[in-house]
């Protein structure tokens, strides 16, 4: 047995073991077959055995980035609180596994057709909503359908743009059909918009009462403020270890890390990074630094001067020191961008693309030629982006003055930022979190009629490579059609990436959590509460 194939047969009996999924006797039997002597074997089942999940307790969450705008729509879902407050009572067809890879949430199973044209999956029969409803395929159609068709105001709309029908084959098989085939599909369930509402007789969805069927059940909350959750009995999964959970939405930095330090909560879903450092003295503390493809982006609108000429586009771009950024605003837990919006730690990253360096010089020439010379333009942010994103902005606007740029940065209200600054405001920072593919985050945010297409970026060859790309089954083929359309990105996009943010954030040491965690949102994927526990 090759050595890697040894440690990962080691590394899933160990996590098995955690789960509390295996007994001492097959623990020990398929070590041993995994090549472990008796002795060591037996070290990695009292390590493992005493980490095992254990039940009870209220799990305080704080959060940031929460609105009193928030809604239970899952169409209108876009801060940390909607998204994470999702993934904690509702469930989805499809999940991200603590190793970034496919699992099952509401499907059991899933199959395609060759040609990827029509998937079917299997409903779990077990599953319910907390109003004690079971859950069945009229409800997932129903689900999936607010996401589709002319009036939908869903910012997921373009997701399933290639669904042709969806229909049942019982209570608990639903077949998706699609106009052309998408290899992505049970990825793109993860999507985290798709959540599984029950479904009104007329075929809508009542999204509005807040029943789901996720691990908790909302008892209390109010937007912008909290919420307390208690288990669901009826959850059909694996975790929901905390009989409760209090997420509080302290979009204030200093709130959210004081509170974590007094221990009024027992995890935050984002750290102050100027300040990393010192709280990893504390004993009573542990942080998550994971690298991911969550991204801070800087939109320019291409249908506005001055932003409508690639000329100064390409100056802003070139008008950042992203290395003086990272080093100083994030604190190294960050991966340079090169303005296209696919990271080193995602499928079909291309690594041979230039990198945009700070070139002042060159700036200065581009809007010169641009007929822009000492352009003076706003750019808006506010704390709630990310730890440090004003400052971000600060910073850049320094390094923008050597290429005869005047950037004013305006500090915009919390409150509100995403319903309106985001989309709204010709120039301005935002946040991304991780998508599982290509294919979803350029479909979500660069497709030309995306409603999330930030930058307003129109480019034909770029949504051509998109069709072709969903349905191509060769990964060689479909990875050379992703680097030029990051090379277009690249060149001519509206989409200034200044870096991929690790997503930092931390728990007291009394919270347990497995040895790996999803990539995908801070907080293993935004489910720390149904797969974490109290120590």
């Amino acid at each position: 047995m090759r050595k890697d194939s040894k440690q990962s047969m080691i590394d899933r009996i160990a996590e098995e073991a955690r789960r509390g999924k295996i007994s001492r006797r097959d623990f020990m039997h398929y070590s041993i077959a995994a090549g472990v002597t008796a002795t060591t074997a037996t070290g990695l089942w009292t390590t493992t055995a005493a980490a095992q999940p254990k039940k009870g307790g209220t799990f305080r969450w704080g959060i940031h980035d929460g609105n009193t705008s928030d809604t239970h729509d899952p169409g209108t879902y876009v801060t940390r609180q909607m998204i994470f407050l999702a993934h904690q009572h509702r469930s989805y067809l499809t999940q991200i596994e603590p190793d970034n890879s496919l699992g099952p949430d509401l499907a059991t199973s899933w199959e395609a057709t060759p040609d990827a044209t029509e998937w079917t999956f299997e409903i779990n029969p077990n599953a319910t909503f907390h109003s004690g409803k079971p859950v069945v395929a009229d409800d997932v159609i129903a689900s999936l359908n607010h996401h589709r068709g002319d009036s939908t105001t869903s910012a997921a709309k373009a997701l399933l743009t290639d669904v042709t029908d969806i229909v049942k084959d019982g209570d608990h098989t639903v077949v998706i059909k699609l106009g052309r085939g998408i290899a992505d599909l049970p990825w793109l369930m993860t999507d985290y918009h798709l959540a599984i509402c029950p479904a009104n007789d007329d075929g809508t969805i009542n999204w509005q009462s807040g029943d789901g069927c996720g691990p908790y059940k909302i008892e209390d909350g109010e937007f912008g403020v909290s919420w307390s959750l208690t288990r669901h009995d009826g959850w059909h999964g694996e975790g929901a270890y905390f009989d409760g959970v209090e997420l509080i939405v302290l979009n204030d930095p200093n709130a959210r890390q004081t509170a974590l330090v007094t221990g009024d909560v027992d995890s935050v879903s984002l750290i102050d990074l100027k300040t990393m450092a010192l709280l990893q003295r504390d004993k009573n503390i542990q942080i998550d630094n994971i690298p991911s493809g969550a991204a801070i982006t800087m939109p320019m609108h291409c249908d506005t001067a001055p932003f409508d000429n690639v000329d100064v586009r390409k100056a802003l771009k070139l008008a950042m020191n992203r290395d003086d950024i990272i080093e100083k605003i994030a604190f190294g837990a960050a991966t340079k961008g090169n303005d296209f919006h696919l990271s080193p730690v995602q499928p079909f990253w291309p690594d041979d693309i230039p990198q945009h360096d700070y070139d002042p010089d060159q700036a200065k020439s581009l809007l010169k030629k641009a007929g822009h010379d000492g352009l003076s333009i706003n750019l808006s942010s506010a704390e709630s982006v990310f730890s440090g994103a004003v400052d971000m902005c600060v910073l850049y606007a320094e390094h923008a003055k050597a290429a005869g740029i005047n950037i004013n940065v305006v500090r915009e209200p919390n409150d509100g930022y995403y319903s309106d600054v985001w989309l709204k405001k010709p120039f301005q920072a935002v946040s991304w979190g991780a998508r599982p593919t290509p294919d979803v985050m350029f479909t979500l945010a660069y497709k030309s009629d995306a409603a999330w297409n930030e930058s307003r970026w129109q480019n034909e060859r770029f949504n051509e490579l998109l069709l072709q790309a969903k349905s191509e089954l060769d990964d060689s083929l479909r990875g050379e059609m992703y680097r030029e359309m990051c090379q277009l990105m690249h060149d001519d996009g509206g989409t200034l990436l200044p870096f991929f943010n690790n997503f930092v954030y931390a728990r007291r040491s009394n919270v347990q959590r497995p040895d790996q965690v999803a990539a995908s949102w801070a907080c293993d994927g935004a489910r720390a509460p149904s797969r974490w526990w109290f120590s």
